[in-house]
């Protein structure tokens, strides 16, 4: 590669994630549904036309952001599943994790929470797919369960759908939470994943 096209390929890159980054920023006060091209492209600084160097529309900006988005979730996934502590401490670890990536990533987990129900079908069914994987890659991990033995492939995949469900729902709570309503939030949620615990415990005794 010459000099000359690595400086292209590196200004095209830069321009993407310009447009990725605008589209985020702007994705903070509304849905992807009612935000237009223009509005992006005039943050970034560029004509229109530009725009279609890197998406083809709107739909596939969005699908671009999903990939980022639940590309920062996988790391926190990763974190709970790599926790090896008992069961209470591995409940309080995992609802701090939660509060730590919200933290980190507010907008990301934002734009998640709302698309994921939203008007954009590309869109909803990214995120679908990509929380589909995170299960598989969570019912593996369970596989190494002692607690799971005996229980079916099914099962195992349910109860693994089921804790990124409320990963992902907790994460959606602490959003716009006040300290004080991160406590209740963060106490709910502990309380949950016991019940969960304690569910699953007992899920072959019928």
């Amino acid at each position: 590669m010459s000099h000359t096209t690595g400086v292209r390929q590196a200004q095209k890159q830069k321009t993407r994630q310009a447009l990725l980054d605008a589209g985020l920023r702007l994705l903070e006060d509304q849905s992807l549904s009612s935000l237009g091209l223009r509005e992006v492209t005039r943050v970034v600084g560029v004509a229109p036309a530009a725009f279609y160097r890197h998406f083809r529309d709107m739909a596939d900006l969005g699908v671009a952001l999903v990939e980022e988005a639940l590309g920062s979730l996988h790391t926190m996934i990763r974190a709970v599943l790599a926790d090896q502590a008992g069961a209470e401490e591995r409940i309080d670890r995992t609802v701090e994790v939660v509060a730590e990536h919200v933290r980190a990533y507010p907008a990301q987990v934002r734009f998640v929470a709302r698309e994921r129900h939203g008007g954009v079908r590309a869109v909803r069914e990214a995120i679908g797919e990509q929380l589909a994987r995170f299960a598989d890659e969570v019912a593996e991990a369970l596989g190494a369960d002692s607690e799971l033995e005996g229980w079916s492939e099914r099962d195992a995949h349910m109860l693994a759908a089921l804790y990124v469900d409320h990963l992902v729902m907790t994460a959606s709570a602490f959003l716009e939470a006040t300290p004080e309503e991160s406590e209740r939030i963060a106490g709910t949620a502990r309380r949950q994943l016991r019940l969960i615990s304690l569910g699953r415990r007992h899920w072959l005794d019928a």
